[in-house]
């Protein structure tokens, strides 16, 4: 007989409240440390993208050119972004694009954005150790690795600079490559596992406990459903205690809902954004800004975690 879903889910869940008492990871009350920032447990922060390249799924090149992403840069700060996250090479398959040739799109990114925004969480989207190193000496704040520990020089580079690390779940795929056929006994499990494995694997290379959050990674590795069954129990992520990153911004699960381009799938996504922030997750990654601060806002009203912007009715 077939184990019903919620019941393998609150095994899962089980599995990893106990892991709490056995490994040394943040509490549910930690707050998460960028940059000059704290982001704190209740709250819900926003990661902007800003693609400094060509060809992104999305922006098709719209912020291609250093002067381009850094109007993107402040015009997202301006819409309320808490984290600016730069990325060089679009995630799907394409023309080679070396290292060298990553860091002449991303350093003068970071390099502007620095100095023009002094204050803001800058992140930089990369698999690769020796672009890390490069961005993290030129202000870089946070690495974020898309691709879940394939270079394995990675942790320690970012531990000697005392930046952030994001660990992914992209299902053991070499960088840039799609998923065919992907199969998982338990895609939450796996994940959670992995995700957990990946975040003590980072403490033990010497990054800050309070540096570190965890991204299941949608459609990396995974086919549409996997990443509906990922946004659904949310919860289990935040029950292993690192703080969850959620970037599902118009990917593919949710045009395959709604069989629709990128460009048609804002509602989808912000659908999705509501229900992960509503389980516990604490930042989303997104190419619009303003809709997913004013998602995030009426999620953490409704939870009792914000009050309103203003109140009037039936108050005169």
């Amino acid at each position: 007989m077939a184990v019903p879903s919620r019941v393998r889910r609150a095994a899962v869940a089980g599995q990893c409240v106990k892991r709490l008492y056995h490994a040394d990871v943040p509490s549910a009350t930690d707050p998460l440390r960028w940059g000059g920032r704290e982001f704190g447990r209740n709250g819900l922060a926003v990661m902007a993208i800003v693609n400094a390249t060509p060809d992104s799924f999305y922006d098709r090149g719209r912020t291609w050119g250093t002067a381009a992403a850094l109007d993107r840069v402040s015009e997202v700060l301006d819409e309320g972004a808490d984290v600016v996250d730069i990325g060089g090479i679009k995630a799907a398959p394409g023309g080679d694009v070396g290292a060298a040739e990553e860091l002449e799109r991303v350093l003068p990114v970071v390099e502007g954005a620095r100095a023009r925004h002094p204050d803001v969480v800058i992140s930089v989207d990369t698999w690769r150790a020796e672009v890390a190193d490069v961005v993290c000496r030129a202000g870089a704040d946070v690495i974020n690795d898309a691709w879940g520990g394939v270079d394995k020089a990675l942790t320690e580079t970012v531990a000697r600079h005392g930046a952030g690390y994001v660990c992914t779940h992209a299902g053991r795929q070499t960088p840039r490559t799609r998923p065919h056929r992907v199969w998982y006994d338990d895609i939450v499990g796996e994940t959670t596992t992995y995700l957990v494995g990946l975040a003590e694997g980072a403490v033990a290379a010497g990054v800050r406990r309070d540096g570190i959050v965890i991204d299941p990674a949608h459609d990396f590795g995974k086919n549409s459903r996997h990443s509906l069954q990922l946004t659904r129990h949310t919860d289990v992520l935040v029950a292993t205690g690192w703080p969850v990153l959620m970037a599902m911004s118009r990917k593919d699960f949710v045009g395959e809902v709604l069989d629709l381009p990128p460009d048609d799938r804002l509602e989808g996504t912000l659908a999705a954004t509501a229900v992960a922030a509503w389980l516990g997750a604490l930042m989303f990654r997104t190419h619009d800004v303003t809709a997913t601060r004013r998602v995030l806002s009426t999620v953490a009203a409704i939870r009792g975690d914000a009050d309103l912007a203003v109140g009037r009715r039936g108050l005169a």
